[in-house]
């Protein structure tokens, strides 16, 4: 097997042939270890960014989808389906060349946030259903205890359903924030400047195709094994013994 492998065109100049012995240009070059770094912060920034919106607008919908409000219940269903049923790829096309033109105030947004709106409102759809099947898993008796308490709705979801589901759901959630770092690749299609961008115009300049995919490979992989491990501890932490997803 022929291994004409060159892992020093990281340490090499994005502009000229010169080879810096630390990987890190002088005087304001850049070699393609500081781009593949950049291009790694743009990675976890946009999948950061998504996962806060998802997690948001996902426990609004899944809650809402529980209430005993018809129009929530309404309103949480379409937010499902709308967002769960388009792809991935095509919203972050409509957010980027869309909706702009539909809606001028959107024309001032930086594009890197369109895309983490996008990427946070299609995972939303998944979110909003784990936060549903939380609150449904739990035993109807604990919401009427709530209410016989005196409890408003509002009061029984918050202290009595939904810190328990959220306990119930954090292996599935896990699995999500996950799910948007690798989903965040698709950005690359709209010009963001992530690790899949940086791999294929990496491999245009150099040929050094293997050697590039293979870093971005291996990024990918720490960035999701390094949510699993805190989200793990979180789960851990979080457990209640005796309840699904207690860290088992």
């Amino acid at each position: 097997m022929s291994s004409n492998w060159d892992w020093q065109v990281f340490c090499k100049s994005t502009i000229e042939d010169t080879v810096y012995p630390t990987c890190f240009g002088p005087g304001g070059d850049t070699t393609y270890f500081e781009w593949l770094l950049s291009a790694w912060g743009w990675t976890l920034s946009v999948a950061a960014l998504g996962w806060i919106v998802a997690l948001v607008f996902g426990s609004l919908m899944g809650i809402a989808r529980t209430t005993p409000s018809k129009p929530l219940v309404w309103l949480g269903n379409v937010w499902s389906e709308v967002f769960r049923n388009i792809p991935l790829l095509v919203q972050i096309f409509l957010w980027y060349h869309v909706l702009p033109q539909l809606f001028v105030s959107l024309r001032s947004i930086p594009s890197f946030l369109l895309v983490a709106f996008a990427l946070g409102f299609f995972t939303s759809a998944r979110v909003a259903e784990q936060v549903r099947a939380g609150i449904m898993a739990i035993p109807k008796g604990q919401r009427y205890a709530g209410l016989a308490m005196g409890f408003s709705q509002w009061q029984t979801y918050r202290y009595v359903l939904l810190p328990r589901a959220f306990r119930i759901v954090i292996p599935p959630l896990t699995s999500e924030a996950m799910s948007i770092i690798k989903n965040s690749s698709v950005a690359f299609a709209v010009g963001i400047a992530e690790l899949t961008l940086f791999a294929m115009q990496s491999q245009e300049e150099t040929s050094r195709g293997i050697e590039m995919y293979l870093a971005v490979t291996g990024l990918y992989f720490l960035s999701a094994f390094l949510v699993n491990r805190i989200a793990l501890f979180i789960e851990h932490r979080a457990a209640v013994p005796g309840m699904v997803g207690a860290g088992q």
